[in-house]
């Protein structure tokens, strides 16, 4: 987040971390455009009237090296800077004041919208999985599984994945079926039920690996 008013980032970074969202917010926009070059960051929430130059002038910076979300942040109500924003290249405007919950949920809504799906095929295939989107289900080792909406969601979405390592909060961003403001330890119960019922048909190799402080990837 590149903002600013100081006590309003406190406020934001302390209520959408009550969603697991973490933020991290500098009051310079120079300063913001080099942190996007240190970390793959998922959003960016910018504000208008900053110093050193003025968001507008940001938006395009940012697309020269990005083409991360970005939501825009401003007390400012003219029509003309909500056009600039958006033809410039941002996502969405919110304009103070505004209640947390609504930059949440425009968050969440931008993010869902943007999740890749590695396959589009309706039916797939990965090692000893047999995904079939149409119906619903998953086989394991042709064995259909028995699971919650919320656990087909997170299974799916490693499949999806290919191997690749998946965040907890994109489970919690591509499934329709998990509460907004589900907390990572519940995505980990789910992940143990999982687990479990896949060992029920072969224990004897690791198939979800736990990835330290960042989420899980299938073997």
């Amino acid at each position: 987040m590149i903002e600013d008013d100081l006590e309003l980032a406190q406020i934001i970074t302390e209520y959408l971390a009550s969603y697991d969202i973490e933020v991290t917010n500098t009051d310079s926009p120079y300063n913001g455009l080099s942190m996007l070059n240190l970390k793959d960051y998922k959003l960016l929430i910018l504000d208008l009237t900053l110093p050193e130059i003025d968001g507008l002038e940001v938006i395009p910076k940012v697309r020269e090296k990005s083409d991360i979300p970005i939501i825009i942040s401003s007390a400012r109500d003219d029509i003309l800077d909500k056009v600039m924003g958006l033809e410039r290249g941002a996502d969405d405007y919110l304009p103070k004041p505004y209640n947390p919950r609504e930059l949440q949920a425009r968050i969440k809504a931008i993010l869902k919208r943007i999740t890749p799906l590695e396959k589009k095929d309706e039916n797939l295939k990965k090692s000893d999985f047999d995904l079939r989107e149409e119906d619903m289900q998953i086989y394991f080792k042709n064995q259909l599984l028995t699971l919650t909406l919320a656990e087909f969601d997170i299974l799916r979405l490693m499949i999806q994945r290919n191997s690749a390592v998946v965040a907890r909060e994109d489970f919690i961003y591509a499934s329709d079926h998990i509460e907004d403001d589900s907390s990572l330890k519940n995505i980990d119960v789910m992940i143990s039920r999982i687990r479990t019922k896949l060992s029920k048909i072969d224990n004897s190799k690791t198939i979800i690996k736990s990835v330290r402080g960042i989420g899980y990837q299938l073997l």
